[in-house]
Order: structure tokens, then sequence, then C-alpha cells
């Protein structure tokens, strides 16, 4: 462990002299937070871990509800820091924007150790996943379909386009460690057509793969009805219903998976492992990552406390008129990936 945050650390461009705080809950993730400290110390860093009480209110999950809500004094410290890592979960929360904002670098750790290490990122993972923002940043349109029904369409330009490769070198920027994807917002009222989800894709907030088809209708950038004829369809409504904030239906970001090291699969074979969270199913290579709820991490205003991730596969994906997937595989010569080599 020691070895491969040093690795990572040296990735983030950590110097001597700089301040790492590790901002940890409770008894969470204590193991990575001393390994993480020492590899900042052997890299020469001042360091240490900032420990915060989570309450029923911040439960993990919840996005955007965390224990520094609040705690201004903790808010301060982490402001003066060079890098904050993150194993709390500020995403999509006012003070991870007002952290960033004091030009502090923040590395979200929230994976077990064999999930880091399979999925430890690469210069080449950071070339193709900053060139999938670049796409991004210059389309006005986005549109995916598949064989099973799916055809929709996002207007794009109003918000701008966040990177995820794995770590973070840059004054203020954000990464997830491990990662792998760009992702934006459609613009507001821009996103109208149909998705269906299907056996095999991905209910990441239950951790668990659609076992019947899903309908989602959406008009102005909202789901405005779920239809299906089994479980999921139910779930999902009832899910998002909990939340009682209409808020919870909008169409959130969207993207599509570049890691090639990340597994489709790794929910059903690592039952007997620590369990993990789901940057597997969020940067799995060819995925197509649609989303519902919160955008405040794009600069948006909705802060709903829902969100769901719902990776799904076989899609295909244009920009304007540059295709990006075609039934679920990269075939962009600029994000390609030789799946066999790699796997080797």
């Amino acid at each position: 462990m020691f070895e491969l945050f040093t690795r990572e650390l040296e990735l983030c461009g950590v110097k001597p002299g700089e301040d790492v705080i590790v901002l940890t809950a409770d008894d969470e993730w204590q193991e990575h937070a001393q390994a993480f400290m020492a590899a900042a110390a052997h890299l020469g860093a001042n360091t240490f871990n900032l420990n915060l009480r989570r309450g029923q209110r911040n439960a993990v999950g919840v996005q955007g509800r965390h224990p520094l809500v609040g705690n201004q004094l903790a808010l301060t410290t982490l402001k003066c820091a060079s890098l904050v890592i993150d194993m709390v979960g500020l995403l999509f929360s006012r003070e991870q924007a007002e952290i960033q904002a004091a030009g502090v670098r923040i590395l979200r750790v929230m994976e077990p150790f064999h999930v880091l290490q399979q999925m430890f990122p690469t210069q080449d993972l950071r070339r193709r996943v900053e060139y999938a923002k670049c796409l991004l940043e210059s389309a006005k349109q986005l549109r995916f379909t598949s064989d099973a029904g799916t055809d929709i369409t996002y207007q794009l330009g109003q918000y701008p386009v966040i990177s995820e490769y794995g770590f973070t070198a840059e004054a203020g920027r954000w990464d997830h460690f491990p990662s792998g994807f760009s992702f934006t917002q459609g613009n507001d009222g821009g996103v109208d057509g149909v998705v269906v989800m299907q056996p095999g894709d991905i209910l990441c907030a239950f951790k668990q793969y659609v076992q019947s088809p899903v309908i989602l209708q959406i008009r102005k950038g909202y789901v405005v009805d779920i239809s299906g004829s089994g479980m999921d369809a139910e779930l999902i409504r009832s899910y998002i219903d909990s939340f009682n904030d209409p808020r919870a239906y909008a169409v959130s970001h969207i993207g599509w998976g570049l890691n090639e090291k990340a597994r489709w699969y790794q929910f059903s074979v690592t039952r007997q492992l620590p369990i993990e969270h789901v940057m597997n199913a969020l940067s799995f290579y060819g995925n197509v990552l649609f989303s519902l709820g919160p955008n405040l991490e794009l600069g948006g205003t909705n802060d709903t406390a829902c969100h769901l991730d719902l990776p799904l596969r076989n899609c295909n994906l244009w920009l304007d008129d540059v295709q990006i997937l075609k039934n679920g595989d990269v075939i962009h010569p600029e994000m390609r990936v030789d799946l066999a080599a790699a796997a080797m």
C-alpha cells in the first residue's frame, strides 16, 4: 500500500514542503489514511489526518451531505492545504467547490486496495481522457442510441467538461483515484429522448445489475415516465421518490468510460472481498455513463441528495457527426485501446 500510494502521490506532483491533509470520518479507511500519510512524508510533504464525526444525516452514499457541513474550522483548514485526500465523499457539495476555488487540489479515494491496484492510472489513460474532454468541449450535440431502443440527444455548451483519470497535479483540480472518463451536462431543458436499460446495465446506487428492461422517457432534461415489466423499474422509481424532491428526476452528467483496466463484471466476482465503491462500473471501457440528479459539480444549481449513475452497455454514441462508440466499443482512433494487448 505504501509503495502504490507513493506512486500515486508522485503522479499528483507532491513535492517537499507541500501540505497534504488526509480527510476521514470516524474509523473509516484508517489503513488507507496511515499509508497515504507515510507516502506523503516519504516525499517530503507535511501531512496529517483530519478526522470528522459522521452523523446520521451525512451517511455514506447520500450525495453532497457529509460531516464537513457547518464545520467552518475544518473547512478553513482544508482550504490551506496543497492537496486533500478525500475519504469522506465531498462530491456534489458546495464545500468541495469552495476548497477547489482556494486552489487546493483534491483526490477522492473511496475504493478498497484491490481496486486501487487493479485500476491504477497511467499517463496514456490521462491522454485519452483529456482527448475526450477536448472533443466534448467543442461539441454542440451528443446523441446515443442502442438496438434496445435508446435514442436520446443532449444539447451541449452551457456547462464545462470534467475529466477523471485518477490523479491530479494542477491547482484547484479534483479527481477520483481510480477513474477513467470525461463528462459534461446537457443544456438546461436541452435533453430529450428515450433511454432503454437492458439486463447487464448497472444500478450503481444498489451495486447490482439490471435484470429486466426499464424505459425512461425524457423531456426537456427531466425523466417524465419510468416503465418496465419487471422489478427494476419500480425499484428506480421508488428510490427516486423516497427523496421527495422533483429535482431527483433531472438528467445529470453524461460521458463514456475509457479505462481498459476497469471491469463491467466486477460486482459479481468480488463478493468475498472488501466492498468496493462504483469506479469499475463508472469507468469500464466503452460504457455510456448516463446519470440522474445533482449537477453542482459542473456549476449547476441542482443539489438534490439523490444521485443515480446508470452505466449502459452496447450503445452507439456521437458528438455532432463524429462517432465515438459503436455497440459499446470505442472506435475513435485517438481513444481506442487494443484490449487483447492490454490484457497481456
